[in-house]
């Protein structure tokens, strides 16, 4: 989707660009909270930016198409979510500011150069793999009787598969056995999820990743009648019908990201991405009680 039709008058006012790699409920959360923060920043589109907002549906040439439309257009900065978004930015553009939300840290992004430097010109905020330890200790806590551990990541994505490394140290320090299921597309996802209940897994940890992301429900639909409760880092997956987390809250990500964009747009230089500060413990009720479970002590109700 673009905010401004292309027969529309050219604006003479500094343009964001604004580019998701698919329609996400949990990243529309990320999303909201960066134009938030824009607007509370002083900067709203039609008074004194010009907002250029696409969504590539999935698909990989239109979100280059979209970053090249960007730069085409001479933007004063352009917003990434998630990781795969800011990786097509970072490689077209040394110059636009590049603000990232729902991504992880550049090097585990594979973004930073050999010397371990970042890009110059990326900003916004990130994760890092240090959530997955904190997240499956919550399986130790609540399910102490779990031994196997499944989950679904994308084999073709740098991050994710950095992520299931650091999952599977986790599991293997923790005493638990992890079952992986790799997969290159959200089509895959209930084929890929019934093969994990054939393997006899007690949990499904969702790790951040996009084929989790676009396909949650269908991955939802399919463990939750089995009794196969859901863990994740991500808040916004628990309002989609994960049993709980400990990990961010992606409106506050996504708002902390657009702080940065707002001192970008005020015309601060080298402004350096920094980690999400804020993290949730949080249950879904629904989802509880379909297990039938009790509230976990020391979490609050999405």
């Amino acid at each position: 989707m673009m905010l401004g039709a292309s027969c529309a008058p050219k604006s003479s006012l500094p343009k964001v660009g604004y580019a998701q790699m698919f329609v996400d409920a949990t990243l529309d959360k990320a999303k909201q909270g960066f134009f938030d923060a824009l607007k509370e920043g002083g900067f709203e589109n039609g008074k004194n930016i010009q907002v250029i907002e696409r969504n590539a549906q999935g698909d990989n040439a239109t979100l280059n198409q979209t970053i090249e439309y960007f730069i085409a257009e001479k933007v004063a900065l352009i917003a990434t979510n998630p990781t795969i978004a800011t990786i097509a930015a970072v490689q077209r553009t040394k110059e636009i500011p590049i603000c990232m939300m729902v991504a992880p840290r550049p090097d585990l992004a594979g973004l930073t150069d050999e010397q371990g430097n970042a890009p110059q010109n990326l900003s916004g905020t990130y994760e890092t793999l240090a959530y997955i330890d904190t997240s499956v200790a919550l399986i130790k806590q609540v399910f102490p009787n779990a031994k196997r551990v499944g989950t679904i990541y994308n084999s073709s994505e740098p991050n994710a598969v950095n992520a299931v490394g650091r999952l599977r140290q986790t599991c293997e320090r923790l005493g638990l056995t992890l079952v992986e299921a790799g997969a290159v597309a959200s089509n895959e996802s209930q084929q890929v999820a019934l093969s994990l209940l054939d393997r006899n897994i007690d949990v499904f940890f969702a790790l951040p990743d996009n084929i989790i992301f676009s396909s949650f429900e269908t991955i939802y639909q399919t463990l939750t009648p089995k009794k196969i409760p859901i863990v994740s880092s991500e808040a916004g997956l628990v309002e989609r019908g994960a049993l709980m987390a400990y990990g961010a809250d992606f409106y506050a990500w996504g708002k902390q990201a657009g702080e940065k964009a707002v001192r970008i747009l005020k015309g601060e230089k080298n402004v350096q991405p920094d980690e999400v500060k804020i993290r949730k413990r949080i249950y879904n009720e629904k989802t509880l009680q379909e297990l039938g479970l009790s509230v976990p002590i020391g979490f609050e109700k999405s």
